[in-house]
């Protein structure tokens, strides 16, 4: 009882004490405006207040008496400050007390004694307050999750439809992704959806089934969430079957940005594999504002069609109008194309491809053979020998630009064939556009 009153006379000057300590240890605290210090510190006064009375009287202490830490606990969670942090600094104003529960108890082996049968109650105290409100704070954390989820879909929607948020949670939520209303801003619009059998680590097939595959969308989704550039942070959303994401790329060099955005939405989609999470993704073209956003949408899930079936990314502002025109083509296209050539395509890819190679490299040389044998890194003799040995099984003359260009758009049709129709050891080329 000695103690206690003791305690009891002093508890200002122990709370203004643990402040400190949780100042001087956890950088969150430290970091923490006045005002919040202030809250802190009346939150560890009411808690050593009710501590004492629970020791005075002798009893439990109960959920009514440590109602106030629910309210204390969410605006931790609001400020910022961790989980972890929040609990430590229960432990640091544990500590506090207990060193001025051994200071009273002074030197003497009753008070020691005395200060023993306290520690039972005390760390009963601290385990009950701080389990409470360790939940109360998860509690306001998934709240706000909950909330944030739902004005990123009503944003997304609003986007989608065409139309620009004015004003409450929705353009709260644009500002906070860089997406202005009526800036005309450059953007990219993603869309990903899952491909293929699910794997998980081991190669161990994973349950197929709505709950397996929700998840490895709100993971994946939450991945594309932290792919951003100049520090802007993507609007990522699961739609149904689909992800939607879209980037807001910032002040500066759009293209660089967008090659940027490209690449590491390419290792996100790396990354996933190794949770066993198979992704397709397309992503369109850089638009100016986000009434386009719509119009890139569309765009996105276009050139979604043209992954291939075990997954990749499809990026349109890595893609050419030829090439993306060579994509889209159907059989008729494919079967205008000379028998010749298309024999001579089939060899050479199984060969190694020297042939196309040296096509490609004489059409980016402007038609000027020895800039391409450097670019081929052969003697000018080979690569002579080569547009001969061309000519001879097409038919046809690199040297006239409308055969050149036949010859370039046949090797785009057959670089765009399906999987299933191409030779051991081909590519579709889109894994890395």
């Amino acid at each position: 009882m000695r103690i206690l009153v003791r305690l009891l006379d002093r508890v200002e000057d122990l709370a203004a004490r643990a402040v400190s300590a949780m100042v001087a240890e956890i950088p969150a605290y430290a970091a923490m405006p006045p005002d919040d210090l202030a809250d802190a510190h009346d939150q560890v006064l009411r808690h050593y207040r009710t501590k004492l009375a629970v020791l005075l009287e002798d009893r439990t202490v109960t959920p009514d008496d440590i109602a106030f830490t629910r309210r204390a606990a969410m605006r931790r969670a609001r400020a910022g400050v961790t989980l972890a942090d929040y609990i430590n600094a229960f432990r640091v104003g544990q500590q506090v007390f207990w060193d001025a529960v051994v200071e009273c108890a002074g030197r003497s082996s009753a008070g020691h004694e005395a200060a023993l049968t306290l520690a039972a109650p005390l760390m009963r105290y601290c385990d009950f307050a701080s389990t409470h409100a360790a939940n109360a704070y998860m509690e306001f954390q998934q709240y706000a999750a909950a909330e944030a989820v739902r004005e990123s879909r009503d944003l997304l929607e609003t986007l989608l439809a065409g139309e620009a948020p004015t004003r409450g949670p929705q353009l709260a939520a644009a500002h906070a992704h860089g997406l202005t209303p009526g800036s005309g801003d450059p953007l990219l619009v993603v869309t990903a959806v899952l491909v293929g059998p699910q794997r998980a680590a081991g190669d161990q097939a994973v349950a197929s089934g709505p709950d397996q595959g929700a998840d490895a969308r709100h993971a994946a989704c939450a991945a594309l969430a932290r792919t951003s550039v100049n520090g802007r942070r993507t609007l990522s959303v699961v739609r149904h079957s689909e992800i939607v994401a879209i980037a807001a790329l910032g002040p500066g060099d759009e293209s660089a940005a967008a090659e940027q955005l490209c690449d590491r939405l390419t290792e996100v989609r790396e990354s996933l594999l190794g949770e066993g999470i198979v992704l397709a993704m397309g992503i369109s073209t850089v638009v100016h504002g986000i009434e386009q956003i719509p119009q890139a949408y569309r765009e996105a899930r276009a050139v979604l069609e043209l992954v291939p079936e075990d997954g990749g990314v499809a990026a349109l502002p890595r893609i050419t109008p030829f090439q993306y025109l060579a994509m889209r083509a159907d059989d008729t296209a494919r079967h205008l194309v000379d028998p010749r050539i298309t024999a001579l395509l089939a060899e050479d890819r199984a060969r190694g491809g020297v042939l196309t190679a040296t096509i490609r490299a004489f059409a980016a040389a402007d038609l000027n053979l020895r800039a391409a044998a450097e670019m081929l890194q052969i003697h000018h003799n080979t690569a002579q020998y080569r547009l001969r040995r061309i000519q001879e099984r097409t038919g046809r003359n690199l040297r006239h630009i409308t055969d050149l260009v036949e010859l370039l758009v046949a090797i785009a049709l057959h670089d765009s064939l399906p999987a299933g129709h191409k030779h051991a050891g081909e590519k579709t080329g889109l894994r890395d556009q």
